[in-house]
């Protein structure tokens, strides 16, 4: 194993991969698996839709400086800005 294999900034062992090998020969239950649900969860009652929008790095500095200052998310700031403007 190469020792730049690492999950989230800790290495990966050769230990480690020995007890994943045998939990899966193990075998999951599978129930419980897909009762931990599929992304991320919804805003409202219909599917969301992602829309993929360009910006220059001034115009995404100047987002995140003011989602910073408003305590938002991007896309909170860019929702409440589309229902002013669409309002």
């Amino acid at each position: 194993m190469s020792e730049r294999e690492s999950i989230d900034g800790v290495p990966v062992t050769e230990d480690q991969i020995a007890e994943w090998a045998a939990e899966a020969e193990a075998g999951y239950d599978v129930t419980a698996l897909k009762k931990r649900g599929r992304g991320r969860p919804g805003r409202g009652a219909e599917p969301s839709q992602v829309v993929a929008l360009r910006l220059t790095s001034e115009e995404l500095a100047a987002l995140d400086a003011r989602a910073e200052r408003e305590h938002k998310t991007r896309s909170e700031l860019i929702r409440d800005a589309i229902a002013a403007y669409a309002a």
